[in-house]
């Protein structure tokens, strides 16, 4: 479990990880054990390629007893999605104890069909490997387009785009009241990897400003906040109350 030292990033409650720090695949119980030793408290379920998304499906439909306060699911980013309307569909159908579904602005080309996700929506700003999406400039016409959704900031990818951090300030002066989820790591050489202190110090102005939604750890917890891991808890196979 993430340890809560004295410095203003590690302390951040609820401070979750996705998945996909654990791994990839169609073994959920698996990667959701994985995900709970770093964090009880929140979690993305992560099905970055269209490939794991039935698997996901399928666990989620057995309503797995999950430990988590709050639980999301990062939509599909690669592989053969189909249409907007079919992926859409297929999201809205996930159980309502998903708080949040995560998709990139760029697997969008209309937004139409995901209105009907509601609240349950959340775009995510890209990195500089993107060709949009990276700005508050450019991720307004389809904020404009899909009124109710939400907000994730990916701080990682807004230093990507400008190192200077104007770009996240921009970001959550334009979105912070659509805010939901924060993404947390650094990036190097297009990868997600574990939060430097350099870059941790860096971000602690703009992640003061989003002290109030979870942050979702995209890379290995920093070894500098660890403590021994917890136990997975035995409650996960058990299925929900009705």
């Amino acid at each position: 479990m993430i340890a809560v030292p004295l410095t203003t990033l590690a302390g951040h409650h609820p401070l979750g990880a996705s998945t996909g720090v654990v791994g990839y695949g169609e073994d959920w119980t698996a990667l959701v054990r994985g995900a709970c030793r770093i964090s009880a408290h929140a979690v993305e379920l992560a099905a970055l390629d269209a490939s794991e998304l039935p698997a996901l499906e399928a666990f989620l439909a057995e309503r797995p007893r999950l430990p988590f306060r709050y639980v999301s699911v990062h939509a599909p980013v690669k592989g053969a999605m189909g249409t907007d309307a079919a992926l859409a569909a297929r999201l809205a159908r996930l159980p309502f104890e998903i708080r949040s579904i995560v998709v990139h602005p760029d697997v969008i080309e209309e937004p139409a069909p995901y209105r009907g996700l509601g609240r349950r929506l959340v775009v995510e700003n890209m990195d500089d490997r993107k060709a949009g999406g990276r700005t508050a400039e450019e991720l307004a016409a389809l904020f404009d387009a899909l009124p109710e959704a939400g907000f994730c900031f990916d701080v990682a990818h807004a230093h990507a785009v400008d190192p200077s951090m104007r770009v996240a300030a921009e970001l959550l002066d334009a979105y912070r009241c659509r805010l939901r989820e924060v993404h947390l790591s650094s990036i190097r050489d297009g990868a997600h990897v574990e939060l430097t202190p350099e870059d941790e110090a860096l971000f602690v102005p703009y992640l003061s400003r989003c002290r109030d939604v979870p942050w979702i750890l995209e890379a290995a917890p920093p070894v500098r906040w660890a403590v021994p891991p917890r136990r997975p808890l035995r409650a996960l196979g058990e299925p929900l109350a009705a």
